[in-house]
């Protein structure tokens, strides 16, 4: 397996991407994926892990920095544009369509946490994209009003709208404004903040286990309206009839919205559980990320045809 560093346009912003190209010879182009990083992470993490395997396995694969974050253009630094994010995927097939190594008509998308949402909107409206995966798929906008697990109170996403706010007036005003931090600087204090879900990621980005310069610290507070309005899940029932796979953990806090997903698809769709993981976990464990590994493989190889 060869990794290229490449960059491609996404609505005239450049993005640094990691492009994974099988080591075996091929008798013709090959079928590819797109792999969308989770929502503070980049494409050296756990969308890079997943983009690797898939190499492996005889598949094309992208993975790549969202615009605004990690290294890839786009100004304010730690913007979180949903509808750009999404403009972002379809940005990273176009350029997959104009490589000679790729299949034009075999190429599927795998989104992890955030992108698992995202990618479920881009492959709505972009019948390019032939099969979709995801991996302890969320709606980001979901998580921020209601919370990982869904039972946030309200008041709490009024109040970052409230920041939200006086964050634009700031600016207008020619003022710094100020910045949503996403990470406390202790692990006990992400526990109590955001309990176990909140120290799995605590764990997974901001230690030794896989923190990267690179990765967001931070979200710009107009991050947050650009998420009120945005639903990842409105237009899921467009994506039928092509397939649907999407993994999620039995103890994963977040499953509820992979769940919600995967009731409005009309298309083949299938639910795979990895018993005992986490949200986190399989973001980099070997005991689940390899049994999702191997599920996506065969689904994206029955739909997108042989790799090999």
């Amino acid at each position: 397996m060869n990794r290229h560093d490449i960059t491609f346009d996404s609505a005239g912003i450049p993005l640094a991407g990691h492009l994974y190209l099988p080591d075996a010879a091929a008798g013709g182009p090959r079928p590819a994926i797109v792999v969308g990083h989770p929502g503070a992470g980049v494409k050296e993490q756990t969308a890079g892990e997943y983009a690797r395997r898939l190499a492996e396995q005889g598949f094309v694969t992208l993975a790549f920095d969202a615009a605004y974050q990690g290294g890839s253009g786009g100004q304010p630094r730690g913007l979180e544009d949903p509808a750009q994010r999404v403009e972002d995927l379809k940005a990273a097939v176009s350029f997959l369509t104009a490589r000679g190594e790729v299949d034009a008509e075999r190429i599927g998308a795998l989104g992890v946490c955030a992108s698992g949402g995202y990618v479920l909107t881009a492959a709505a409206g972009d019948h390019r994209i032939r099969a979709v995966g995801t991996v302890s798929a969320v709606d980001i906008a979901r998580q921020f009003r209601l919370g990982p697990d869904g039972t946030q109170d309200p008041a709490v996403f009024q109040a970052m709208l409230d920041a939200a706010a006086g964050a634009r007036t700031a600016q207008a005003r020619g003022e710094e404004p100020a910045v949503l931090t996403l990470f406390p600087d202790t692990a006990e204090q992400a526990r109590t903040l955001g309990g176990e879900h909140g120290a799995e990621g605590f764990a997974y980005y901001r230690t030794e286990r896989a923190a990267h310069p690179r990765a967001a610290s931070f979200f710009t507070w107009t991050s947050i309206d650009k998420m009120a309005a945005f639903d990842a899940f409105a237009a899921v029932p467009l994506i039928g009839p092509r397939p649907l796979l999407m993994v999620a953990g039995t103890r994963a806090v977040t499953s509820w919205m992979s769940v919600d997903a995967f009731q409005r698809a009309t298309g083949p769709k299938e639910l795979h559980w990895i018993d005992g993981a986490s949200h986190v976990d399989l973001y980099d464990r070997k005991s689940y990320v390899d049994p999702a590994v191997e599920r996506l493989a065969l689904f994206f190889t029955e739909h997108l045809g042989q790799a090999g």
